[in-house]
């Protein structure tokens, strides 16, 4: 029978740690060391969790703390009175440009030509605003719920993506159910997965969680 090897003393399993982590870094210190481009990166976050319009306002925050400007069109919550609508145009309405061009979600407006005009409005004010190469980026809240729908053509906001955003402009496109089209063309692809979620429970959204 093979001896059970003897317990390792605090410095032994400090040592062993130190030398893994180091193997680590230089590991990662070589992988970065080819990492040297810069562009304006095409970003989807989709999924049925929660966390996808969430995480693109976090980008927002990171910009103006640099002192980038940069726009946000709100496709469908344009109703809303949010918490991130009101901090950026409260605050910092001088780097951040804010739209609300949406009516509220699909089965609040129940009038399809309506959603579909105000989509069309939306996609034009963000197509300006991508073109405005003084803007670092670009957020497109929930334009995935509108091109679901096809009240957009996803082959328009493609080739408009490809073809025609500033070279150094980012551009965050959220919403459920992304085409398949756009991730295609995304540079950063985040699929948000539901694991759980109060509103199953019967807890209604919330201000400062949900809005």
């Amino acid at each position: 029978m093979t001896p059970e090897p003897e317990p390792q003393t605090a410095e032994e399993t400090d040592s062993r740690h130190a030398q893994k982590m180091a193997k680590k870094k230089a590991a990662r210190d070589k992988i970065m060391a080819t990492k040297s481009g810069e562009k304006g990166l095409i970003i989807v976050h989709t999924g049925a969790g929660k966390g996808k319009s969430s995480s693109a306002f976090g980008m927002v925050v990171r910009c103006v703390a640099h002192g980038f400007p940069c726009a946000v069109v709100q496709f469908i919550k344009g109703a809303w009175d949010t918490g991130e609508r009101r901090l950026l145009t409260g605050h910092f309405g001088d780097l951040c440009q804010f739209h609300a061009m949406g009516e509220g979600f699909t089965w609040e407006t129940q009038d399809r030509a309506r959603d579909i005009a105000a989509a069309q409005a939306g996609w034009a004010k963000a197509k300006e605003l991508i073109l405005d190469s003084n803007l670092r980026m670009v957020v497109l809240d929930e334009i995935n719920i509108a091109l679901r729908y096809d009240y957009l053509d996803i082959a328009e906001v493609v080739d408009f993506l490809t073809t025609s955003k500033p070279p150094m402009t980012h551009v965050v496109l959220t919403g459920r159910n992304a085409k398949d089209e756009l991730i295609e063309i995304a540079d950063l692809v985040t699929e948000m997965t539901l694991v759980k979620h109060p509103f199953r429970s019967g807890i209604k959204a919330q201000a400062g969680v949900e809005f």
